[in-house]
């Protein structure tokens, strides 16, 4: 058996040194916090008087079962996730072929469309509420002008049409967020610029002497060549679509009528509003297992349409 020279022993420490912090921080913050919401999952407890905790076994998770809301938020979610995301990707697309002309000044409107994905948080979701304000939001006072201008043009039904209440209204409330999810598309877009800078030009000049059109060189040429690009950024959506939780928190807090109840709202609730915190961690789990499920699926997916150069 050979050892280890010493050299190989300080790169390996060096090695280490280098992960350590990534190691100290999973180690002591997400696998313990997992651990710990594990033991949770089985045990009733309100999470602040330590006399209240009784063993629950998988009554919590029996619980979830048979939970009409737990259903609501699920499809709420699956619902947001299988229309945003697909939205995302062929937007995020769509913007990266365009900013990857060779025009003059297109740095520029790179940095403003990848803007939007760094500037986030409270601030954003305040916007995007005056946005959506059915009486003085900007979104209905551009759609009343467009009205107007149709009903200049002699298209009378146009002046009667009701702007929709957006967020404030049952049925327009989810399109509404899914229309807000394509504002971060940003991170989505850099990534297949990228990719669509890797492409070789020399296969779009084989396609043009095979006399290959424009959708058939994106099908055949562009698709397979930044496939990677769209498997990560597909993997990455699908689990961030699926733990979306401050839009619907600060902007319609679940409702209405439940409309915007995703998953994630649902549990923060269960565990910082009723003081369920057994049954919030089982929720977690549950999450956790639907999560792992889809992105093996699509893990799984991606062997039958994602080309890698070296294969």
């Amino acid at each position: 058996m050979n050892l280890p020279t010493s050299r190989a022993r300080r790169e390996n420490l060096l090695g280490y040194l280098f992960a350590a912090p990534w190691l100290i921080g999973f180690g002591g913050l997400t696998l313990v916090s997992m651990t710990a919401s594990l033991f949770f999952s089985l045990i009733h407890w309100d999470g602040i008087n330590v006399d209240t905790i009784r063993w629950a076994g998988v009554d919590n998770y029996a619980r979830a079962l048979g939970d009409g809301d737990v259903a609501i938020a699920l499809w709420n979610t699956a619902y947001y996730s299988f229309v945003s995301v697909p939205l995302g990707l062929a937007f995020g697309l769509a913007l990266a072929m365009l900013l990857n002309q060779p025009l003059k000044g297109v740095t520029l409107f790179r940095t403003i469309f990848y803007m939007p994905a760094v500037v986030g948080g409270v601030a954003t979701i305040m916007m995007w509420i005056w946005i959506f304000n059915p009486d003085y939001g900007l979104l209905n006072s551009a759609l009343y002008r467009f009205c107007d201008g149709l009903a200049a043009l002699g298209w009378e039904a146009a002046a009667g049409w009701r702007m929709p209440s957006w967020i404030f209204s049952q049925d327009w409330a989810m399109p509404s967020l899914i229309l807000m999810s394509l504002w971060g598309t940003g991170s989505a877009m850099l990534i297949f610029l990228a990719a669509l800078q890797n492409v070789p030009d020399s296969l779009y000049e084989a396609s043009d002497l095979d006399g290959a059109g424009r959708w058939a060189k994106f099908r055949y040429v562009t698709v397979p060549q930044i496939s990677p690009a769209l498997f990560f950024n597909l993997v990455m959506g699908v689990i961030g679509s699926f733990q979306v939780f401050t839009q619907a928190f600060l902007m319609t807090n679940g409702g209405p009528n439940k409309a915007t109840l995703f998953y994630v709202l649902y549990l923060y609730n269960k565990a910082f509003s009723d003081f369920e915190l057994g049954y919030a961690s089982a929720l977690a789990w549950i999450l956790f297992l639907i999560i792992l499920a889809l992105t093996a699926l699509v893990f799984r997916s991606g062997q039958l349409w994602v080309y890698y150069e070296g294969e």
